[in-house]
């Protein structure tokens, strides 16, 4: 006591957990929260042990003899754990809420083998002392199933055995073997569906991880049940070769060592070795229903097995109506027993009789509410107002009436999602947030028609087959495949309108198969982003300018509208985003205005010094990280004509005649299809000054070409030209 004494002295927590003790004593709160978290530890440290604790017990049960009383409760144990477990395998909604089944199998079969070591133990070795020698558990279940008869007893115990083994245990791992290989071969394919939701933006990372883990989970589980499936069978064979060592042995023992007749020995000996096989056969036999029903669920989270059985099996009256008759006609055949079979006929009519009573009712109340009357508030005239003028909306998906469950989300309709990820998408990639699309139907188009509106202007309107798969041909595909050949609505690409069945067949010959929503989906994000400067307003800006005020208060305060005011600002991001640029870096803009704009308030100069200042996230979104960048440049003297031309004006801006400008983009157009060819961007280096001009002649024409100036190249990057467009031959020369 004296060292605790010293210990408690020199080290201060002890004294602080001495003084908590006494607070603890004072504060009755303070007390019973102590007390509480101490039982709190107490059993989670019992959880953690008890695992050991029962491999320790099963150890100790075949080493050490065992008293007939515990054996007695060890089986009872047995039994009641066994009981437990197959309630549990019941009343799970799905096999992975009883996870930890494959290791409850194998714990409860282990202490199933030790009980049977253990009471063969205890037979061989008192069984001379008479049929309660082994406990009173062993002589119940002995006397009962004999009925004293021994082939009674072993046919039964025999009878047993084979439902446990042939049937329930052999199709038990049958299905966990074969579901076992489903699951393994799915992953793949799951893991890669959840990607391309999370890439859509139907989910995110999160929700991403959860279903991740939970693919894993599933596969884990089956493979253990494929496993744990030969535990439950091994278990069967050890039983029958326990019971015959038992019958054997005892017979011997009881005859050679103790001096029994053999009438005498081979009649306690078989009631013991009877007993003790079906008290360890019907624990085996429960785990075993266990084990198959746990396989066999269905991954269903709304109703458990019973009420799942129950709705399906008594569905329609109608079948009940008919097992009555066919009962009824059994019943009345001479020779069969009539009382049997006639009153389970009247019970199975009456069953049908409420079922169809039921459904009955059901029809009338649901017809009854449809009926019934909504009441509609009275109908006011009133004077005309800006409220009977409908606005236009911003972006508009109107459908046909046949691709109305495609925004149903009651009929699996998953456009609504599509969208929503689309949107996502693009307004992370943009910089701003894209507006809400508004879905209607439209009764005016084709049944399987949709059509996307910007502004109430059409833009791009197609036909789909909602029953079909789309086949895309991106370029080299190795056969055709049957279906209704169309185009791509996005991009103008070769197409089949092809059957679901039909999908491997058609991924095998190259074909890129998208589904029906995903055709829409892919067909509106072209649309908005080829158009994303039309989507932004003064105030989506003004939205911008809040959020970056929140971080940089003054740079927006000094800018706006002191310097530039909402207008201008909004023509410049139009610009920008015109020109394929994004906006999601509104500082270097921002501060970039802040530099230039005192000085002009020109939005054509402002946006070209604003690129200047993206200068690395352009080229980003161009050319990755690549140091050195390919470019296209025009030959001197077609730069100094255009020079001229740009100064004199005319109907496209370049005041030039109409067959040079004809030649230049045609030599444009080939230079770009051979740089998307070889696989590098297609980019066209000119002077600042003829950049925007340039930009605007080649937009719509040739999409796939960047006009950049040398201005916005960064210092740390090199260029390689290989394309010269000349003026003399109106083709363009390859550097080599």
């Amino acid at each position: 006591m004296a060292f605790f004494a010293n210990l408690k002295n020199k080290f201060p927590i002890s004294k602080a957990v001495s003084k908590g003790v006494n607070k603890a004593k004072a504060n009755p709160k303070v007390a019973k929260g102590l007390s509480v978290g101490g039982a709190a530890y107490r059993k989670v440290a019992m959880m953690k042990l008890g695992t050991p604790i029962l491999v320790l017990a099963c150890l100790s049960m075949i080493t050490l003899p065992m008293p007939p009383l515990l054996l007695d409760m060890l089986f009872s144990f047995n039994i009641s754990l066994s009981m437990v477990v197959l309630l549990v395998a019941i009343y799970a909604k799905r096999p992975l809420d009883f996870g930890s089944f494959p290791t409850v199998l194998l714990l409860t079969t282990i202490l199933r083998l030790a009980l049977n070591v253990a009471s063969t133990r205890v037979i061989l070795l008192h069984g001379q002392d008479g049929s309660a020698a082994a406990g009173k558990v062993i002589e119940a279940f002995g006397n009962v199933v004999m009925g004293g008869s021994y082939t009674v007893g072993i046919i039964v115990f025999t009878i047993l055995v084979i439902i446990n083994f042939v049937v329930v245990t052999k199709g038990a791992g049958r299905i966990s073997e074969v579901s076992a290989r489903f699951t393994l071969d799915a992953m793949p394919g799951k893991q890669m569906a959840i990607d391309a939701d999370l890439n859509a933006g139907l989910i995110n990372q999160e929700q991403a991880k959860q279903r991740r883990a939970e693919v894993t989970r599933e596969a884990d589980f089956y493979g253990s049940m494929d496993g744990a499936s030969k535990f439950v069978k091994g278990d069967a064979i050890a039983g029958i070769l326990i019971l015959f060592i038992n019958l054997i042995g005892g017979i011997i023992i009881g005859t050679v060592q103790h001096d029994m007749s053999f009438s005498q020995s081979a009649t306690v000996y078989t009631l013991l070795s009877i007993g003790d096989g079906l008290v360890a056969q019907i624990p085996a036999l429960l785990l075993s229903i266990a084990a198959a029903i746990i396989v066999t669920r269905q991954n269903n989270t709304e109703k458990e097995m019973s009420q799942q059985v129950v709705g399906e099996l008594f569905a329609e009256p109608k079948t009940m109506y008919i097992v009555a008759l066919v009962l009824f006609v059994m019943g009345i055949v001479p020779g069969m027993p009539a009382l049997a079979f006639l009153s389970m006929a009247a019970l199975s009519a009456g069953i049908g009789f409420l079922l169809k009573k039921k459904k009955e009712l059901d029809k009338q109340k649901q017809e009854a509410l449809a009926a019934m009357p909504v009441e509609q508030p009275p109908i006011e005239q009133r004077e005309l107002s800006w409220d009977d003028v409908s606005e236009v909306d911003v972006i508009g998906l109107e459908v046909g009436y046949r691709l109305i469950p495609m925004v149903d989300k009651n009929q699996g309709g998953e456009l609504l999602s599509r969208v929503k990820g689309v949107r996502k998408k693009l307004s992370q990639e943009l910089g701003f947030l894209i507006p809400p699309v508004h879905i209607r139907d439209n009764l005016d188009l084709g049944p399987n028609y949709y059509r996307i509106t910007l502004m109430g202007v059409t833009f791009g309107e197609a036909e789909i087959q909602l029953d079909r798969d789309l086949a895309i041909n991106p370029g080299q595909v190795f056969g055709k495949i049957n279906g209704i050949d169309t185009k791509d609505p996005a991009f103008g690409l070769d197409a089949v309108w092809i059957l679901k069945q039909d999908n491997d067949k058609a991924l095998g010959l190259g074909y890129t198969v998208v589904d029906s929503a995903t055709v829409i989906a892919t067909h509106l994000s072209q649309i908005l982003s080829n158009n994303c400067a039309s989507l932004i307003g003064q105030e989506e800006v003004q939205n911008i300018l809040d959020i970056v005020a929140r971080t940089q208060p003054k740079l927006v305060n000094g800018l706006v509208p002191g310097v530039v005011n909402l207008g201008l600002l909004t023509m410049i991001l139009q610009n920008l985003l015109n020109e394929t640029v994004p906006i999601r870096d509104m500082r270097t803009i921002l501060e970039t205005l802040v530099e230039y704009a005192p000085k002009s308030q020109d939005p054509e100069v402002l946006t070209a010094a604003c690129r200047i200042g993206l200068r690395r996230l352009i080229l980003q979104d161009i050319v990755g990280g690549d140091n050195l960048i390919p470019v296209i440049t025009l030959a001197p003297d077609l730069e100094k004509v255009l020079h001229k031309s740009l100064e004199t004006g005319g109907a496209n801006g370049i005041g030039i005649e109409p067959g040079l400008a004809d030649r230049m983009q045609r030599s444009l157009y080939e230079a770009t299809q051979n740089q998307e060819l070889s696989g590098e961007p297609a980019i066209l280096l000119t002077s600042g000054i003829l950049r925007s001009t340039l930009s605007r002649f080649v937009k719509n024409t040739i999409p796939g070409l960047r006009v950049l100036s040398y201005q916005e190249i960064p210092d740390d990057k090199q260029i390689k030209i290989v394309y010269v467009v000349g003026n003399n031959d109106t083709q363009h020369q390859k550097l080599h």
